[in-house]
């Protein structure tokens, strides 16, 4: 997992000490029988168009994160990769539509139902009478029970990842037909839908050594439109061709080669034409889009000045120069010094027009972005501070700070568990409540945080001698090193190691010494540029700016006016920081520094001065994208983080890691399963227990959604806004892009007929 977001399925496993209490629960809200689910946020964005409109073969070039270490997805390392040629290769019984909600997939299936529910749940499905895997054997019986029996729990030969679902069945059979498969259940298990997708041929379900080691770097055997070629570790290219065997519609594209291109150089690899798909940050869709805006970005002929003349500005520069005093060596210079920033704006202009042969498609990921507070020890263990946290939020201003450049809807998420348009959805915020700042106030005081406090100051320790004394140096050494490292750590609302007076007055001449300087030399310089036609050029240059300025644009994530980090807000708490028993009331706010986390600083920095209008300091330490979720989330090492959990369409079932109370485990640690707040509660527990037995679809639906009411009272993590899906795409390509919430029909995808 990483602040990217996760696989819901996965298993992550932390050990960290828990100290919390059985969690108060206000009147619930979003809780009525009605349906609430609504329609999804923002719509797909993938240029739609019949069979028929496209054309027969060719290649798409897909950028994906990296090459799967596995191409089995029940085990630990699988990944979003290892999930897209699942996709392509393997049969899903259910795929995902437009509202994120399970449909039958024809392909496969006729129909599947439960058709008994005494004295066992009994689900029957009636397979398509074509569906052959790729060496010709039909799927039946024997795929499900071999899957069946790997995923169970009960062979601990097995290297799995899960096996939700699975260790509630008690037999699979064969029905009145090859056709037909019987599931008994030993328990209810309303998620059944969730089960065999995708399914794997028996030889690599049916034996622990071709689960564990087979199917990690290939499939021999497949059913789906595609299958899989080759995987080119080196180059990075994993090669899906069209399968023979596909019994449903054919494959439109000869070749879909996903391609291995870190987020940070698929811009290149676009201008390069080396991607035909991708999906990209806020920066490189600005640029595309600014490139289709602007038509031709930069270049031109040479300017010409009087008539007759073929006079470059930069040969007036220089004659200019030279007849004012300057010595032919310093005009050189200015001239060489110009020419680097033309071949520089050249090279800028060479790549939008490469730019302009892609086009964004966009919308919301199936993913959501949150706060999460570790209640596991210090202030926010008690559930007051993290509910005053919560209260000082105004989601709906962080929401925009991420969605409202790129076009996209800001709204902020109302569920732990689900998404607008997804069957389980209902805003249960209200069993918390909204932005108030003075509830926030009332809470920190009602936890006995008082403002402008005493507090008491650190005795510095004894200076040590000999062999201790190095030690001590030593330790001092790597905690500098590893501050170094982390990308610093700088304090919001910090009122303490004030300059001196003396200080000021020293830095107040340097300033004044400098900007007269500056102004001295800008004037100098300005003088030379107007009076060898410099004019001309000033447009250029103020041309070529407002091409290059983020804001305004779709795609832009920083529009202007957006405040710089670091500084306390505006209309900060005037009462200073708040103090308990001597000490501060400050939170360390951990944050990814790498490539791809610009939107995850911009709303940590905006959240960090709403909490300092409450009196709650934060130290926001930036750490490596590789550290970030392995050695802080995951550990336990942070009390504020952002990272993203995908939506589920069965968040009975895979939710309930995320958000139930840790546990110990049989060798005294905590058992936290994925719950990386460790804020959990019995009754959140029991209702995700009673939902997921609960064969009745309305009264789980209710269930679930009453456990999110007590989620959200437990505040243990705060649910901010839907990520946006960004995506480049050749303008002919067809039914690929910004899929949102919907399975791509691999089929269908392929580039228009001319």
């Amino acid at each position: 997992m990483s602040h990217d977001g996760v696989g819901l399925r996965a298993v992550t496993r932390s050990v960290a000490f828990l100290t919390a209490g059985v969690l108060a629960v206000p009147a619930l809200a979003g809780c009525s029988e009605q349906d609430e689910a609504g329609r999804p946020t923002a719509g797909q964005d993938i240029a739609p168009a019949k069979r028929g409109q496209v054309a027969d073969g060719g290649t798409v070039h897909w950028a994906v994160d990296n090459v799967p270490e596995t191409l089995n997805t029940f085990q630990a390392d699988a990944d979003a990769v290892t999930s897209r040629v699942a996709g392509a290769v393997l049969p899903a019984l259910y795929r995902l539509d437009a509202n994120g909600r399970p449909r039958r997939n024809p392909d496969y299936l006729e129909s599947a139902k439960v058709v008994d529910r005494e004295p066992r749940q009994v689900v029957l499905y009636k397979l398509n009478q074509q569906a052959v895997w790729s060496d010709g054997r039909e799927i039946g019986a024997a795929d499900f029970a071999a899957q069946w029996r790997a995923l169970s729990g009960k062979d601990t030969a097995y290297w799995t990842a899960r096996n939700a679902g699975y260790d509630r069945i008690e037999k699979i059979e064969r029905g009145a037909s090859d056709l037909e498969v019987r599931v008994t259940f030993k328990k209810p298990y309303a998620d059944w839908q969730s089960l065999f997708s995708p399914l794997y041929p028996k030889s690599v379900m049916g034996t622990p050594d071709a689960f564990n080691d087979s199917a990690r770097r290939k499939l021999k055997i497949s059913a789906g439109p595609f299958t899989v070629d080759t995987i080119d570790r080196e180059s990075g290219d994993v090669t899906l061709k069209r399968n023979s065997r596909w019994w449903g519609h054919p494959a439109k594209l000869s070749e879909l080669v996903l391609r291995a291109v870190p987020r940070e150089k698929r811009a290149a690899a676009l201008i390069g034409g080396r991607l035909d798909l991708a999906e990209i940050e806020a920066s490189e869709a600005y640029r595309i889009t600014s490139a289709g805006r602007d038509g031709k970005a930069g270049g031109g002929a040479p300017l010409t000045h009087g008539p007759g003349a073929a006079l470059t500005p930069g040969k007036a520069l220089r004659s200019w120069a030279i007849a004012h005093g300057s010595d032919e060596e310093a005009a050189d210079e200015e001239i060489t010094a110009r020419k680097k920033r033309a071949r520089a704006v050249a090279k800028y202009a060479g790549q939008q027009s490469s730019l302009r042969g892609f086009v964004v498609r966009k919308s919301l990921e199936p993913a959501f972005t949150q706060l999460a507070l570790n209640g596991s020890e210090g202030p926010l263990a008690d559930e007051r501070v993290r509910r005053a946290v919560a209260r000082a939020l105004d989601r709906k201003e962080l929401a925009q700070v991420v969605l409202k450049p790129l076009g996209l809807p800001a709204e902020p998420v109302g569920s732990h568990l689900a998404l607008a348009g997804q069957h389980a959805y209902a805003d249960s915020s209200g069993a918390l409540g909204g932005q108030d700042t003075q509830e926030a106030q009332a809470l920190l005081s009602d936890a006995g945080w008082v403002a402008g406090g005493p507090v008491k100051k650190e005795k510095k320790p004894k200076k040590a001698a000999g062999a201790e004394a190095s030690k001590k140096a030593k330790k001092a050494k790597e905690a500098d090193e590893e501050d170094e490292a982390d990308g610093g750590t700088y304090i919001v609302g910090r009122t303490d190691d004030k300059p001196t007076d003396r200080d000021e007055k020293d830095a107040k001449k340097t300033k004044k010494e400098k900007e007269k300087k500056e102004k001295h030399e800008k004037h100098e310089k300005q003088e030379k540029w107007d009076g060898a036609g410099g004019v001309e050029e000033k447009r250029l240059a103020q041309e070529g700016k407002q091409q290059l300025r983020p804001g305004g644009a779709p795609g832009a994530y920083a529009p202007r006016g957006t405040a710089a980090p670091g500084g306390a807000a505006a209309g900060s708490t005037a009462a200073g920081p708040l103090a308990k028993n001597g000490k501060p009331l400050s939170l360390r706010f951990v944050l990814p520094s790498g490539p791809g986390s610009e939107s995850l600083r911009a709303v940590g920095e905006r959240i960090a001065r709403m909490l300092d209008r409450v009196g709650i300091r934060t130290e926001i330490s930036k750490v490596t994208n590789e550290s970030y979720f392995k050695d802080h989330i995951a550990s336990g090492q942070y009390d504020l983080a952002l990272y993203s959990w995908p939506a589920s369409a069965f968040p009975a079932t895979d939710a309930r890691p995320i958000y139930s109370k840790p546990v110990p485990a049989a060798d005294g640690s905590l058992n936290v399963e994925q719950n990386f707040t460790r804020v959990g509660t019995d009754q959140v527990d029991q209702l995700f227990d009673q939902a997921i037995a609960e064969l009745d679809a309305d009264e789980s639906r209710s269930l679930v959604r009453k456990a999110d009411a007590r989620i959200w009272a437990a505040a243990g993590s705060i649910p901010l806004y839907q990520r946006p899906q960004l995506t480049a795409a050749r303008p002919t390509l067809a039914n690929a892009g910004a899929f949102g919430f919907e399975t791509p029909a691999y089929e269908d995808m392929g580039y228009l007929k001319k």
